[in-house]
């Protein structure tokens, strides 16, 4: 039977100063689809995703990616085979845009030529002419076309998995929307494995395939969207997501954006 889960967290406990920021957690995040993560601040939503590529280690349990044991694996290798985009987008001011977009595929001796072609392709797929951005530096650049260039540095070495931190938050209205569009298209084009971090609820409700809430560490419900609306497990849910979201009207609007196999009620 083939394996659908991309990731897995199996009984997974994190302690800070004798608080626990993850607690029993067991998850498990699917392949090929866009999976959010919320829940109130402090609640172990970026520890959970810091977890998969290492940059936090769990004190308890094990975390599997495509049923291997990270654990167990080199952490540099890891992240370099795992797609990481953060709100402060993290360019090097000093690169070129060219530069920036390839550092992973240059770091593992990937080839001049290949490493051209392949900026080449993804300057295209995220909009921005190659021959008119390829050779500037990111204070000559937007917000938005800085934080579209930290989506193409994740997608250079062609990563199954993708890490998003809150990438869009620190973006206008306008860009955020435009680039939240922008994920969703590119999903569609590529099948990656995307898990995001947001404390926005209409972009997680737009963006998921799945959603996670987790609160004080612990897991409170995985669903998608449209299934988390209909049924939410417990009055928290209801609280945290939001009253107006509730409403017939939205969830009719949910199965309008969604790709969705459950029943409309």
């Amino acid at each position: 039977m083939k394996n659908t889960a991309a990731v897995e967290f199996v009984n997974i406990s994190k302690v800070f100063e004798s608080r626990y920021a993850i607690k029993h957690l067991n998850l498990t995040l699917p392949k090929e689809k866009i999976t959010t993560i919320v829940g109130p601040s402090g609640c172990g939503k970026s520890t959970a995703l810091k977890m998969i590529n290492k940059l936090i280690v769990p004190d308890e349990g094990n975390i599997f990616i495509d049923g291997q044991d990270i654990g167990l694996m080199d952490s540099v290798n890891l992240r370099r085979n795992i797609g990481y985009v953060i709100q402060q987008i993290g360019l090097f001011p000093l690169m070129t845009i060219e530069e920036n977009i390839s550092i992973v595929p240059r770091l593992k001796g990937a080839k001049k030529e290949d490493i051209k072609d392949r900026v080449t392709e993804l300057l295209n797929l995220i909009g921005l002419d190659p021959e008119q951005y390829r050779y500037r530096y990111p204070s000559e650049i937007s917000g938005g076309q800085q934080q579209r260039i930290g989506v193409a540095r994740a997608l250079c070495a062609d990563p199954t998995i993708i890490l998003m931190d809150e990438p869009f938050s620190a973006l206008d209205p306008i860009s955020r929307v435009q680039l939240q569009d922008e994920l969703i298209s590119l999903q569609k084009k590529l099948k990656k494995t995307i898990i995001f971090v947001t404390h926005d609820m209409d972009e997680a409700l737009k963006i998921s395939d799945q959603m996670v809430l987790l609160k004080d560490g612990e897991l409170v419900q995985s669903s998608h969207p449209i299934d988390l609306l209909r049924q939410p497990k417990n009055e928290f849910v209801r609280e945290f997501i939001g009253d107006r979201y509730f409403q017939d009207s939205f969830i009719q609007h949910m199965y309008s954006m969604h790709d969705y196999e459950g029943a409309k009620r």
